[in-house]
């Protein structure tokens, strides 16, 4: 566990002094953010819900969603989002766009500093910023987010049945995902920039033993192929001592498993976060070592990961900041 210095924290939010003040401030939307905010305005704490740097969060980015409930065709992540928006504003919930800049949680009326100009005291903070997916910095995997590259093999694999795909790295979250997808795909590359995994030795096993699964040692990605949908993966193979060839993998998919980064800063200053930057909350609640203070979504959860288990911490969220506003009377 770490927590960053709690100072009292710096520039203009010790300067102003005209505040807002409100009851239930919600930092974030997305699954997690929009379901605390249907929640705490059904609970009549009139929440205030800040979207931050992206609307609808990583779902925003996401073509076709299958396995939320209660969309039996599927929907775009960016329709879910706003369905998930209107039924937030449908309760009294008042979205704003805007993004935290700058936090002082030391006292019991919490400080938050929005695009470092506007003040707001809030009762109580619901935290739901998510976390962002760690991506090899390639101009051709944006071009091809909606066409073939994804950071979550059980969001969209199953679009690749029967087809080739490859994932990126050698930890455990890439070979969790490359034995997910072997599980419908014809063909799984593993491409592992060095020459051996990091992958626990279990999971080692399991995708040595897996029948399709090739893993590509020593690569590293230099280009993704294709016209509208992704085709080829261009990789450079180190054969030592500066010496390089290229070769061409014919891929259908191409999933990134090196990692999420959480977007809990400004808040680690006062939260609880883990060596990973993940906000720590209690047991099985959505309460963080501050009073008042709750986390809900990815940036609480390193397992999971999913829209569904967002959803469900941010009503969970909702209801703890309800009782502990109904606790302090």
């Amino acid at each position: 566990m770490s927590t960053e210095n709690q100072d009292e924290g710096t520039g203009k939010i010790h300067q102003l002094t005209d505040a807002e003040k409100i009851r239930c401030l919600i930092v974030g939307s997305g699954p997690a953010g929009y379901t605390a905010a249907v929640y705490a305005a059904r609970a009549n704490l009139k929440p205030v819900l800040y979207q931050g740097l992206q609307p609808g969060g990583q779902l925003t980015t996401t073509t076709d969603v299958e396995n939320f409930p209660g969309y039996p065709k599927g929907v775009t992540g960016p329709q879910m989002m706003e369905d998930l928006q209107k039924q937030a504003e449908r309760f009294g919930t008042d979205v704003r766009y805007g993004m935290v800049t700058d936090v002082d949680l030391s006292g019991t009326i919490h400080k938050v500093l929005v695009d470092d100009e506007k003040l707001i005291e809030a009762e109580t903070v619901i935290i739901s910023t998510g976390a962002t997916a760690k991506y090899l910095g390639l101009e051709s995997e944006e071009r091809f987010k909606a066409g073939g590259v994804s950071a979550c093999a059980t969001c969209d694999g199953f679009f690749y049945k029967g087809l080739d795909v490859a994932v990126v790295g050698g930890g455990d979250t890439a070979t969790e995902e490359a034995l997910y997808l072997s599980s419908f795909c014809r063909k799984v590359y593993l491409i592992v920039r060095k020459d051996q995994l990091r992958a626990s030795p279990v999971m080692q096993e399991r995708v040595m033993k897996a029948p399709n699964i090739e893993i590509l040692y020593k690569r590293n990605t230099k280009e993704l192929l294709g016209d509208t949908v992704l085709k080829e993966a261009v990789l450079i193979k180190n054969l030592g001592e500066d010496d390089e060839e290229e070769e061409v993998i014919s891929i259908d998919g191409f999933f990134l498993g090196i990692g999420h980064t959480p977007n809990s800063h400004p808040f680690s200053k006062y939260v609880e976060t883990n060596t990973g930057g993940y906000i720590i909350t209690l047991g099985k609640t959505s309460k963080t070592n501050i009073p008042g203070v709750f986390a809900c979504g990815d940036v609480q959860d390193f397992t999971y990961r999913q829209a569904v288990t967002a959803a469900g911490s941010g009503c969970m969220a909702a209801m703890d900041a309800e009782r502990y506003l109904g606790e302090k009377g």
